[in-house]
This record gives structure tokens, C-alpha cells and sequence, in this order.
């Protein structure tokens, strides 16, 4: 069977070796960074989908803590820029190719999923370049080499909540995590939208408009995410963000908890910048 291929790691998003993504890995992992509240479970995440350079620290120790408290068969990852009229996208068979080696498509609970609603079906060689799901993927292989995955485009919309809870309900008897990707507020310039001017006032402003979407977040909010994100423009994919969270407290889990958050004018000032939060529950 066909592998689809790393386009990201070719184009520099992330390392395309073995050996170089290991060592940021293992860097990372040494932060310290642990779980605290007695309230998370374990059962998935929210993690941010820059270039590693930005953001890889942050959804490694995401990954990395549930891989303490997880082991899961299965890794379902929710993603894709999508509005509420994009369509679904799911990949139903096959493997995907990392640094760490290929990763199989659970193709038995991806064609439970494919049964409840139009999908664009992806393949190996059929696909949209997606850096919000690919860019996770070293991650899960390096911290849960035997899981399979599902990787789900989710628009933010109540027919994908509503899919959310089923897919959970698939899920039953199964170790899985629920996984959501998206990055936080886009400010500056470079994305048209500086509702509070520039300097340090407006980075200030984009932290604190991160701060409302990820209180709905740690909240186990997933509609509250989607209002958020479409009224105040602080979350990039907030459908994979609500549907990871929906699915979340579908299986049981109740908070979530920040472990980490930074914007990319920590790594790259400028007068654009991105929020970026690790969360797990």
C-alpha cells in the first residue's frame, strides 16, 4: 500500500531526519514540564502546528505527557484551516510517512467515521499539503510508535460536533487520544488584522485575545472554542480544536490544563505574531 509522503519535513517545516527530529525531541523532553492538576486524564490535547522552529516544543510536551499517562492504539488528530462551509476530509487506509517511520491509518474505525457524513476522501498520492495534521506526526511516532491514526479535517460546525461524540462512541473498549491542532490569534500585518495598532500594546492585546479562546479550551468548551474563534479571530482551526474537545469529554475527560504558551515574537520579533498554547485534559 501507497505512503504519503512528508511534504513538510521536505519543505523545512521540521527536520527530515531521524537523528535531527530525535535530538529536538530529546531536547524538549528535557523542560521539566509535567501535568499537575489531578483532573487530567490523559485522554488528548491541544497543540499548536508552526514550523518546529516556533511551536515544536510546545506540542512535544504536549505529546510527551500524554505518552505518561496514555497508550493509546490509536491517535485521532483533528485539523485543517476550514471554515463552516469546507467540507469534512478524512484518509481511510494506508500509512503516512515520518522521520521515525511510516504510521498506519487505522482503516477500520476511519470507515466507521466515512459512514456518517460526506467526506473528501484523501489517499497517498490524493491529498490537500497540510502542515496541521504532518507536523505532529514525528511526535506521535516517537512517543507512540505501535498507534495507528486517523487524521480528520474538521470545520467548525455543529454537524462536526455532532460527529465528534459518534466517532468517541466508536471508540468504546479502544485506548485512543483526541488530538487537536490549531494555532491562536494572527496578529499584525502580515495577516490584515491589527484591531489594536502595533508595539508592545498590541502584542499585549494578542495575548490577552489568546487568553479568552484558551480558558473555553481548559474549560472543555468546544462551542464556546468555535464562538470564539469566529467572533475574535483568536483560533486558526477552531473546529479541530472543538471536535478534539468534544470527543475528549465525550470519553470522559472533565479540565484541561495549560502546559505551555508563547507567541512568535519570542523566537522572531516583528510586527507579526502567533499565539501558540499547549494544553492536555
Amino acid at each position: 500500500m501507497k505512503v504519503r509522503p512528508a511534504i513538510f519535513a521536505q519543505m523545512g517545516w521540521y527536520p527530515s531526519s531521524r537523528s535531527e527530529c530525535e535530538k529536538l525531541i530529546s531536547k524538549w523532553s528535557q523542560n521539566g514540564v509535567r501535568v499537575r492538576s489531578e483532573y487530567v486524564k490523559g485522554i488528548g490535547g491541544i497543540v499548536p502546528h508552526a514550523g518546529w522552529f516556533f511551536s515544536g516544543e510546545i506540542a512535544c510536551t504536549v505529546f510527551r505527557c500524554l505518552s505518561e499517562m496514555s497508550s493509546p492504539e490509536t491517535v485521532i488528530i483533528f485539523g485543517k484551516h476550514l471554515t463552516t462551509g469546507s467540507r469534512k476530509s478524512i484518509m481511510k487506509e494506508g500509512y503516512w510517512e515520518t522521520p521515525f517511520g511510516e504510521i498506519e491509518i487505522d482503516s477500520e474505525l476511519a470507515s466507521l467515521i466515512l459512514e456518517e457524513g460526506d467526506f473528501m476522501v484523501e489517499t497517498a498520492t490524493y491529498f490537500e499539503d497540510d502542515n496541521t495534521i504532518e507536523l505532529q506526526l514525528p511526535f506521535v511516532k516517537y512517543f507512540f510508535p505501535n498507534a495507528m491514526l486517523v487524521p480528520i479535517g474538521a470545520p467548525p460546525t455543529r454537524e462536526m460536533l455532532d460527529l465528534a461524540k459518534k466517532i468517541a462512541g466508536f471508540c468504546e473498549g479502544k485506548e485512543v487520544i483526541s488530538i487537536g491542532s490549531t494555532d491562536l490569534t494572527h496578529y499584525g500585518p502580515n495577516y490584515g488584522f491589527m484591531p489594536a495598532g502595533s508595539g508592545t500594546s498590541a502584542l499585549e492585546w494578542s495575548r490577552q485575545n489568546d487568553m479568552r479562546v484558551i480558558d473555553r479550551m481548559i474549560n472543555m468548551d468546544p462551542e464556546g472554542v468555535i464562538q470564539e474563534a469566529l467572533t475574535h479571530h483568536n483560533a486558526c482551526c477552531p473546529g479541530a480544536a472543538a471536535s478534539a474537545i468534544c470527543m475528549g469529554r465525550e470519553l470522559g475527560a472533565e479540565k484541561g490544563e495549560v502546559l505551555m504558551y508563547a507567541t512568535s515574537y519570542e523566537k522572531s520579533p516583528g510586527p507579526s505574531f502567533v499565539g501558540y498554547v499547549g494544553i492536555v485534559f
